[in-house]
């Protein structure tokens, strides 16, 4: 299948890409009953059109190089939700100082995009769809503490 659109925020002078600031109340969490969600509207975003070219501008690893197609502006929003346990898991990991309790659980995602010409809106959520979601909390680096 051929891709049409990649809906990126860009690539940072940092190198970090895929990846933006979220506001605080746009995520809530309760671990103690094992839900969450993640929800933002209209965030501003632009198509690359596909993977290679929001990657390398056109002229990076296929070969041959493809042309570059200029990115269009366009927003995104999401509703994901996290509910109910399917399993539980601490994970320790001394030699990479990680430490983390885990909950694997059921999300929904409804998706939509929008551009000049263009917009999608996913189907209603469903979670049989979804293989694998997890949320939990975890210590790395300087907050690593195994206890």
């Amino acid at each position: 299948m051929q891709q049409i659109h990649d809906y990126s925020p860009g690539i940072a002078s940092n190198g970090l890409f895929w990846t933006i600031a979220v506001p605080a109340d746009s995520v809530a969490i309760d671990l103690s009953n094992a839900t969450a969600s993640l929800q933002l509207a209209d965030v501003p975003v632009t198509d690359a059109h596909d993977l290679a070219n929001a990657l390398t501008n056109g002229h990076g690893f296929i070969n041959p190089p493809i042309p570059p197609i200029a990115p269009v502006p366009a927003t995104v929003s999401f509703d994901v939700r996290w509910g109910g346990v399917v399993d539980q898991a601490r994970v320790t990991n001394q030699a990479s100082m990680f430490t983390g309790n885990f909950i694997e659980t059921i999300a929904t995602i409804k998706w939509s995009a929008s551009q000049t010409g263009f917009a999608f809106v996913s189907e209603d959520p469903n979670p049989a769809r979804n293989f694998y979601s997890v949320i939990g909390h975890e210590r790395n680096g300087f907050f690593f503490n195994p206890d």
